[in-house]
């Protein structure tokens, strides 16, 4: 596939407050990521990032209307504080649209966290919640050799927000890393998927801003806050796997 390339981001949620108002939804925080990430390709894979990214934004929460497939060339499936495992009729539509989009062969998708999830379930993978319990801001992620392969380096830095987590890699599917918490950490279909636990799309402020968010909820305790506080603005992966995103979307 080559430039202009066509993204449908799906908004599974919409971001807290402060997040919100600086990016305008889920479809800003990825928008600000693609072409961050645009512009660090090598000169051989380089496109304009204003004229060859082509994004749309479908909120998926409060509509039925989704992206036409032949109108697009990808699409990403966006994090989500809902569970991807619940049977309520938006999410039920959203597996189905997923399995329509891995039933052909042109349009390539891509899922994070919820997202990452979604694309399990419609493979007909079990997700659930871990007995790790949650695992949150700036953590490794081991890679497998074909991980390491795709990504071109031994372990990835990624933002994290999740306790739900994908049983086990689908049959057929390349298991792409793990961590302590988290068996399955990717996955990828060549030309088909790609998809991260993580959220690559979360800076130090967006996650700062969740955190506290889940601390005042009571969801973490003030220990758990406090230690992934002294995470958060560790150095991360996150332009660097929004690249990699690119150059699996324009692979022919």
């Amino acid at each position: 596939m080559r430039p202009p390339l066509r993204i449908a981001i799906l908004e599974c949620d919409t971001p807290l407050p402060d997040a919100d108002s600086r990016y305008n939804g889920y479809g800003g925080v990825f928008t600000a990521l693609l072409k961050s990430s645009a512009k660090t390709l090598n000169q051989s894979d380089r496109f304009d990032s204003e004229i060859d990214l082509q994004i749309s934004r479908w909120d998926i929460m409060n509509g039925i209307e989704y992206p036409k497939l032949e109108d697009v060339d990808a699409v990403l499936l966006s994090g989500s504080r809902y569970n991807s495992y619940e049977d309520v009729p938006w999410i039920n539509r959203l597996v189905e649209f997923t399995q329509s989009v891995l039933a052909q062969d042109r349009v390539r998708l891509l899922g994070i966290c919820f997202g990452h999830q979604i694309v399990a379930r419609a493979l007909g993978t079990k997700v659930c919640p871990s007995d790790q319990g949650w695992e949150i801001a700036v953590c490794d992620v081991d890679l497998t050799p074909e991980g390491k392969e795709l990504f071109g380096r031994n372990k990835l830095r990624i933002q994290q927000v999740h306790q739900d987590i994908v049983y086990e890699c689908p049959p057929g599917v390349t298991l792409l890393g793990s961590s302590p918490r988290c068996a399955v950490q990717g996955m990828y279909s060549r030309r088909r998927f790609i998809t991260v636990q993580g959220h690559p799309e979360f800076n130090e402020e967006i996650e700062d801003e969740i955190i506290k968010h889940l601390t005042e909820e009571g969801v973490l305790s003030e220990t758990q806050a406090q230690e992934a506080l002294s995470r958060v603005g560790n150095e991360y992966d996150g332009v660097f796997i929004g690249a990699t995103f690119l150059k699996f979307l324009t692979e022919d």
